[in-house]
């Protein structure tokens, strides 16, 4: 009586009594309690000023954001890139690095039942994409002669499938006491209205707080304590869909501890003036990422005086971050991007209402953002050909066959070597 006296002020109080009304459905007696344990957990202050937030303009100052110096890892001459390749080895070998994948996604824009990375790529080997990255880390292992932690970031519908996917591969022969699971964080939705809505089966309706949640989540799971139990250094963080990801580069690492920076980024070069990506630049002075919405085209189309696109660094999700600054950023809030989504819900009658149209909100925050509170980062240019093949869409760009192609063309090009 006494949570539930509770939980009915603060509904009262931040408008959202529709979700009484939703208790009150619940037949089940512990169902219930959970229904009110889950509703103290909501910070409803920052849902509100999330929501609010949704009808303000985002002020965009073009004149705020300069190109971004990086260093081209195809261009670095013999003698700097053994310079930078032994303090990585180094740092490698002193087991000093790990490996973070973000892999909280379903495969259903592939037509795939189940998480992304248990997705069949299509190789005449059948080898699933957590196969295909597991064979990466392996090659490094043989290569340092050190079992590099992996922590793999999953999602509260995928953990469970994850985890009995890994146990059923037996792990595919990495040793099973580098591999560590801890879920993504998860933030309420809301309609135009700003009230929070619950979800076909009477739960509140959720969705993933985007990859910008990894620093907190790291942070309250126990990951960073781990990891300093570990003596780790320098962690990768990198997404689960781009099958040719290099996450152990002592290149990148030496680069990063040769400039004092503590955190460092892969870029490609965009394969065209109008390619949707987000690039690296200077906003406000400090490392950034601006989104392709946020560009005009002239300023996507300028030119430097090599010829090459002033804004051409596009992000590709393989960052790298010292210890230090993923604590520094953990304890921090990134800010929060609005998404306009189609919602199932149920209403406060009790009855389903199934979504033909955008209808509500979700909140995430970019990793990159974190680049914001850093002085300065590296960024790396690789070939698109060598470190860059996104499974994303079922078919076209970023497609399996495309990734296919890329991840066998590689393949074929090292055995060559």
């Amino acid at each position: 009586d006494e949570k539930l006296k509770q939980v009915t002020d603060i509904c009262k109080k931040y408008d959202q009594e529709q979700l009484l009304d939703a208790y009150k459905r619940i037949k089940d007696e512990k169902e219930k309690q959970e229904f009110l344990d889950k509703i103290l957990t909501i910070d409803f202050k920052k849902i509100n000023q999330l929501y609010n937030d949704t009808k303000k303009e985002k002020d965009f100052n073009e004149q705020n954001v300069k190109p971004i110096s990086y260093v081209d890892k195809s261009k670095l001459t013999k003698e700097q890139y053994e310079k930078y390749y032994k303090i990585g080895e180094k740092t490698i070998k002193e087991g000093k690095l790990a490996v973070v994948t973000m892999a909280g996604g379903q495969g259903t824009r592939l037509g795939h039942n189940g998480p992304k990375g248990t997705y069949d790529l299509g190789l005449d080997s059948h080898k699933s994409i957590f196969e295909i990255l597991t064979d990466t880390l392996k090659e490094a292992r043989e290569k340092y002669k050190v079992d590099i932690p992996w922590y793999i970031m999953t999602s509260e519908e995928n953990n469970d499938a994850t985890v009995k996917f890994f146990k059923e591969h037996n792990f595919f022969g990495y040793p099973q006491n580098c591999v560590s699971f801890f879920k993504q964080g998860r933030l309420p939705m809301v309609d135009t209205n700003g009230k929070i809505l619950v979800d076909e089966k009477g739960n509140i309706k959720e969705a993933a707080d985007g990859h910008g949640g990894i620093f907190s989540s790291l942070l309250k799971d126990g990951v960073l304590y781990d990891m300093k139990a570990r003596n780790i250094e320098w962690v990768f963080i990198g997404g689960v869909d781009n099958v040719l990801v290099k996450p152990v580069d002592p290149v990148l690492i030496g680069i990063s501890i040769e400039k004092h920076v503590l955190a460092a980024g892969k870029s490609i070069i965009k394969a065209s003036p109008t390619e949707k990506v987000g690039v690296f630049c200077k906003h406000n002075g400090k490392p950034s990422v601006v989104e392709y919405t946020e560009i005009s085209p002239k300023m996507a189309e300028e030119k430097n005086q090599e010829g090459e696109l002033k804004y051409g660094e596009s992000h590709i999700l393989c960052n790298q971050f010292n210890i230090k600054a993923i604590e520094q950023i953990g304890k921090q809030q990134l800010p929060y991007h609005k998404a306009f989504k189609k919602a199932n819900y149920t209403d406060k009658s009790g009855n389903v209402v199934i979504a033909d149209k955008p209808n509500a909100y979700k909140f995430e925050a970019f990793l990159f953002d974190a680049f914001e509170s850093l002085d300065d980062i590296v960024v790396m240019r690789v070939k698109r050909e060598d470190e860059f093949a996104p499974v994303k869409n079922k078919e076209g760009v970023d497609s399996p066959e495309t990734a296919r192609k890329l991840y066998i063309d590689f393949h074929n090009k090292e055995r060559k070597l």
